[in-house]
């Protein structure tokens, strides 16, 4: 098992429509052998949406993890003190939470983690799921893959006529990410097709 005894930090964001791919994610974990400690946003904790509601989408993973979920900030400030984490997972990953943390605000649970676990200088892996990852938050991404110990798991364009500026990452490549990214490296390549029913040629 590749990620036998290791301990990971998976965060969860508002990407409500996303919110369902996770799990089979965290399942491929643990039978790497990883240990999950999940976080959630605001997003997560509050709002009902037609994807699902809040007090579902919380039972689900703390049934899918077997931990108690950390839902606040003084929740997740310890995890840099403690240094406990040996990798830190947000997938997936909003245009909001991308933004906060390529500029260094840390109002959520989420991003208390993200900064704890850099302040320890281990790795963060982002799964974006974004509408503007070509628009406004395309800066944020340059940022952020310039960032020591920020990986991505590889992303592309889930809908590039109809949504031209919207990036999804492949989440069935979350788990290479974080192996590599525990050996300081980004799986490769980055960019990816990913399938979409709006192909022109």
């Amino acid at each position: 098992m590749r990620l036998e005894g290791k301990r990971i930090g998976f965060a969860v964001t508002g990407s409500h429509c996303t919110l369902e791919a996770v799990f089979p994610e965290i399942e491929k974990l643990k039978a790497e052998g990883a240990e999950i400690y999940p976080l959630i946003s605001p997003s997560v904790d509050e709002t009902d949406t037609r994807y699902g509601d809040a007090t579902e989408w919380k039972k689900r993973l703390v049934q899918a993890t077997g931990r108690k979920l950390i839902n606040s900030i003084t929740g997740a400030e310890p995890l840099g003190p403690q240094g406990k984490l040996d990798a830190y997972i947000i997938a997936p990953c909003t245009g909001n939470t991308l933004a906060k943390l390529a500029n260094g605000i840390t109002d959520t649970p989420v991003l208390m983690g993200a900064k704890a676990q850099l302040r320890n200088q281990k790795p963060v892996i982002l799964a974006i799921s974004t509408n503007d990852g070509l628009g406004l938050n395309a800066k944020n991404i340059g940022i952020l893959i310039a960032t020591k110990n920020v990986y991505f798991v590889p992303f592309g364009q889930d809908s590039p006529f109809s949504k031209p500026n919207s990036l999804v990452a492949r989440l069935e490549l979350l788990v290479p990410t974080v192996c590599a990214a525990l050996e300081g490296k980004q799986l490769q390549p980055l960019l990816v097709t990913l399938p979409s029913s709006d192909f022109k040629f």
